[in-house]
């Protein structure tokens, strides 16, 4: 070992570098730096996701739901189209591990054909949603003044209104179709993301990297588009996961009224009225498997908002 010349030599952990090895891992699991470098903010924040149990469990079980409606199709093929009341109502059995409802459709069929319903309405229009309501938020908070009051009075007034008597008036006007409600459903749920952003941007348009665009003659959209938006995506993120599950939920109610897309098409919602009919015939092959497919995926849903909302908020507050 050599030493430098008019200091101490250098000291070695006790033991070599296999007991440092500890002292690096209990630097990792705090937070902390190794070698100097403190931890990224995505790195830290997908470790505190990570660390959520219930989250992984969330993402695996709507992996899972994504397969049973999207794969499952191809392998296990049913004929959803075409009414065979010769074989209504039979209970679970071979051949029919879900049984058949009133028109004879095999439910277990008809279970992967809602969901993808579903799942695609909840998906399409929580983006539509997130969308509109994170550039809406973005320029009200940005500009503020005249153009906040304005923005924002036309929020409320929308709010005013349940979201789900809206829904109703706007699908009794067009005929329900999948397009069409993606359409209605992210055109009503972009009101929350438009206050959370605007929120943010109020905070954000004071910051110096904002008010250096302004100095240097910078456009007011590029602020918005390059500035404030990209420092409001761990929010948006977070909101976008409830809306999926908020968008399953209104594609259930509505299916359940009577006014979700028509047959032979379904939904989950559709699915869950049919069986309701037959409640007193103790048919619970209706009624169970498209309720419980509801519940389990906007739990799941939730619980991987639940944990993204901790990881931005360890991002934050590491910024």
């Amino acid at each position: 070992m050599t030493t430098q010349l008019g200091g101490p030599p250098p000291v070695e952990p006790v033991g070599g570098l296999d007991a440092a090895a500890p002292q690096v891992a209990a630097s990792i699991a705090t937070g902390g730096t190794i070698a100097g470098r403190p931890k990224s903010l995505f790195r830290l924040g997908f470790e505190v996701f990570v660390q959520n149990r219930l989250a992984i469990v969330g993402i695996v079980v709507v992996a899972l739901a994504v397969l049973f409606c999207f794969v499952g199709p191809l392998l296990y093929r049913t004929d959803q189209v075409t009414v065979d009341l010769t074989s209504a109502n039979l209970a679970p059995g071979p051949g029919h591990p879900l049984g058949t409802d009133g028109s004879g459709y095999d439910v277990l069929g008809r279970l992967m054909v809602g969901g993808q319903t579903s799942l695609i309405v909840g998906f399409a229009a929580a983006a539509i949603a997130t969308i509109v309501g994170t550039v809406w938020g973005a320029i009200a908070g940005f500009f503020g003044g005249v153009v906040d009051g304005v923005m924002m009075r036309i929020v409320d007034a929308i709010l005013a209104i349940p979201i789900l008597f809206l829904l109703l008036f706007l699908v009794t006007i067009v005929r329900p179709s999948l397009p069409v409600m993606i359409f209605v459903i992210g055109l009503t749920a972009w009101l929350v993301p438009a206050r959370l952003v605007r929120g943010e941007s109020l905070t954000l348009r004071v910051r110096e990297y904002v008010q250096a665009v302004r100095v240097m003659g910078g456009s007011s959209w590029r602020s918005v588009t390059r500035h404030i938006m990209p420092n409001v995506v761990g929010t948006v993120i977070v909101n976008a996961t409830f809306q999926v599950a908020d968008a399953i939920l209104l594609v259930a109610y509505l299916g359940y009224l009577g006014l979700g897309i028509s047959p032979p098409a379904t939904d989950w919602g559709g699915m869950l009225s049919n069986g309701t009919q037959y409640v007193f015939l103790n048919y619970w092959w209706l009624i169970y498997p498209a309720g419980l497919a509801i519940i389990i995926v906007v739990v799941a849903v939730n619980l991987v908002g639940d944990g993204l909302r901790d990881a931005v908020e360890v991002r934050l507050e590491r910024r």
